[in-house]
């Protein structure tokens, strides 16, 4: 994994062709701007569309046959056909589904939100944001869903959303060898960023219906640099993806031009009369927050260790598509059982919205109520959870269906399949919930006034995902705009804030320490607290690859081809007299830009020689953005090992720099705050003493025992 270069790099190039720009051309660059946002807003709803309208046919489809199936063996005996029926057809969707993760794009299991928060972190992750990472992600996403495994399909969202902001703001595609010579001026980690920071946006708004969340998400997860413009920005792309889903889910449902629906999890409105709380239910929701908390560390605690085991032992892609099975077999298996074993019988009122009811072995007229949880879509029985009248579940179903489905869920979590924890994360917590309305109005005699279990299970929600997840302002604005209603503003928000200080004093969030385990120099927001008494000198690298001003081009091939080392950043220096002392510093040149000049041959000799030869111009290095060719690939003849090459046109020549006695907490800020990727070290003749790269400053955090360095994987 490599840093992104937030930072422009301000050679004379880059100089030139800022100052051929006249205020006119800013303006048409601000214009497209706003068109690849409308675009990226529109791709990602309708990937959200295809998503949601394949995954409720096919679902559809395997629930109708299994039910019918269920419904003829019922009578005749001989059910467990049916459970191998189900078991099977289960465990082949997410065969497929895992097949194609674990054989053709890794990167694409999981949720993809521990990837993005570290792509908009600044830290380069191998194709996490290419055309085939999405193509596996949307196909591996409906088959889990469909394979009934215990996931939603609103995280990976958030990821596709991010490939196609990566991609459209590029105006060509890499993987397709096409290039449509559109948007070249984006071609930088700049302006790719704040794109990507858009599609992770417009993914949340298109999976929860939520455009101000998410805004808020990718602020609170993601970018380092923000500012007004770029929020307006990216607020119109999650606006425009809500409504494309909308127009186009209006149009299948037969309703054109209806828009009002919202995204792929609706969790139906909260009618005024149902959501009244009152003062005294405060500390009543504060305390379920503390529970979440408990539960979310919990199971992130227990994910941690499933999580160590799979690295260690289930590496293999085939043994990967193996447990994905396993797991789905045990799931539909355990969902099997306790419907089979549930005597929990309610009856069939016409006002009953179940999709799927189930009989088994009730009376005429009355249907299986843990059917209800475990025979549907999981965003189904969160709907079912929130608005099912009171009494449509007893409390034994409940505590049966929390405790199965928190183990599923921990231990999906991580499976070789793409896959979102947000819906599993609600699920469990509107179970829980919901028995917490229940066992709250059987206590207290007059409670059938104020406990109302769907309000329970809409907190015992949030607490739980807040335990698991730790995001604060983000998810109470989306749990507000899924609800569409804003009196339960402040108890979701006590919920959540409760539940991340409960839970983070035990471990720390989900994709926290899934970033962690990948070994990612991550940056937090701030320097950890005790870290005053480290200066720059004792963090930083050194002794540091230094390159001269006009320096041969063999000396520079094997700097770049040297392995050990890997560096991609080197100082420029003035030549010094003495060789053992450090020069003094006049730029900073990058791996990539040293390619592109080898592999264009710009050396001082050729130029004079040939006097028709073009200048390079930036044109050329952003042809080659983002995938610059190894060194290996590069030829270098023994007669050209022996010219020079000027760098002076094409390095930076005012790198950000730090004498060597600053405190970490300092250089950590302007690090952070400017999204750099090297930051000189100077002496006070401003030689070069050391250079700062992310994992230098990513190796100190706070642990039990004040400051620790970690180990990172080398980058």
């Amino acid at each position: 994994s490599q840093g992104l270069d937030y930072d422009n790099i301000e050679n004379q190039l880059f100089l030139e062709e800022e100052r051929r720009m006249s205020p006119m051309g800013f303006r048409c660059l601000e214009v497209s701007r706003w068109v690849v946002c409308g675009l990226i807003g529109f791709l990602t709803g309708l990937i959200a569309c295809f998503i949601d309208i394949a995954v409720e046919n096919l679902a559809g489809l395997k629930y109708e046959v299994i039910k019918r199936n269920i419904e003829n063996f019922t009578e005749t005996g001989g059910l467990s056909i049916s459970l191998i029926l189900w078991g099977g057809f289960n465990a082949a969707v997410v065969m497929l589904g895992s097949i194609l993760v674990a054989f053709f794009e890794p990167i694409a299991g999981g949720s993809g939100i521990p990837q993005i928060k570290c792509y908009l972190n600044g830290v380069k992750i191998p194709r996490v944001v290419r055309l085939k990472t999405l193509v596996v992600k949307v196909f591996g996403v409906i088959c889990s869903v469909v394979g009934g495994l215990a996931v939603g399909k609103e995280g990976p969202m958030i990821h596709s959303g991010a490939v196609v902001a990566a991609g459209v703001s590029q105006g060509r595609s890499t993987s397709l060898k096409r290039d449509f010579k559109m948007f070249e001026y984006f071609r930088r980690d700049t302006e790719k960023r704040d794109f990507v920071s858009a599609g992770a946006a417009a993914g949340v708004s298109a999976a929860f219906g939520a455009p101000v969340g998410g805004v808020l998400f990718s602020l609170e997860e993601g970018a380092s640099f923000w500012n007004q413009m770029l929020t307006w920005r990216i607020f119109f792309a999650s606006m425009i993806s809500t409504f494309t889903l909308n127009f186009f889910l209006s149009i299948y449902h037969k309703k054109t031009g209806e828009l009002s629906s919202p995204g792929l999890i609706n969790f139906g409105r909260f009618e005024s009369e149902s959501v009244e709380y009152y003062l005294y239910e405060i500390p009543l929701f504060i305390a379920m927050g503390a529970i979440g908390g408990l539960l979310g560390a919990l199971f992130n605690f227990l994910n941690y260790w499933i999580t160590i085991f799979r690295i260690r032992y289930i590496h293999r892609p085939c043994l990967q598509v193996m447990e994905a099975m396993l797991v789905a077999a045990v799931t539909a298996a355990v969902s099997f059982t306790m419907i089979y074993f549930s005597n929990d019988c309610q009856p069939l009122a016409p006002e009953n919205s179940e999709e799927y009811p189930l009989q088994l072995f009730c009376s005429d007229g009355e249907y299986n109520a843990m059917a209800t949880a475990f025979f549907n879509t999981p965003e189904r029985s969160v709907r079912s959870l929130f608005h099912n009248q009171p009494g449509s579940y007893n409390p034994l179903t409940l505590g049966l269906f929390t405790l199965t489905y928190f183990f599923l869920a921990c231990w999906t979590y991580g499976l070789a399949v793409s896959a979102g924890v947000f819906i599993p994360s609600l699920l469990i917590g509107a179970a829980w919930g919901r028995l917490c309305g229940i066992l709250l109005a059987s206590v207290s005699p007059n409670a059938s006034i104020w406990a109302d279990p769907g309000k329970y299970a809409l907190i015992g929600a949030a607490a739980q995902l807040g335990g698991i997840v730790r995001m604060t302002l983000s998810l109470t604005v989306i749990m507000v705009e899924a609800t569409g209603n804003v009196t339960y503003g402040l108890p979701i928000m006590l919920v959540l804030m409760t539940a991340k200080i409960v839970g983070d004093y035990f471990i720390e969030g989900l994709y926290d320490i899934h970033i962690k385990l990948q070994s990612v120099p991550f940056l937090h927001w701030e320097a950890p607290a005790t870290s005053h008494w480290l200066t720059a000198r004792e963090v930083m690298s050194s002794p540091v690859t230094c390159l001269n001003r006009i320096e041969k081009v063999g000396t520079i091939v094997d700097t770049l081809s040297n392995t050990s080392t890997n560096h991609n950043g080197f100082p420029v220096v003035v030549e010094s007299a003495g060789n053992d002392e450090p020069g003094k510093l006049c730029g900073l040149i990058l791996r990539s830009q040293l390619i592109v000049l080898l592999k264009h041959k710009v050396f001082v000799e050729l130029v004079r020689s040939r006097l028709t030869q073009r200048k390079l111009q930036l044109k050329d290095f952003r042809d080659a953005y983002p995938r610059f060719p190894p060194i290996q690939s590069i030829h270098v003849s023994q007669d050209e090992r022996e010219c020079m090459m000027d760098l002076t046109e094409f390095m930076n020549p005012t790198p950000y720099t730090v004498p060597q006695d600053t405190s970490l907490p300092r250089v950590f800020k302007l690090f952070r705050a400017l999204g750099l990727r090297h930051l000189v070290v100077v002496d006070d003749e401003n030689r070069v003493v050391g250079l700062v790269t992310r994992k230098d400053l990513a190796r100190y955090h706070m642990g039990k025992h004040g400051l620790e360095e970690l180990q990172l994987a080398q980058t």
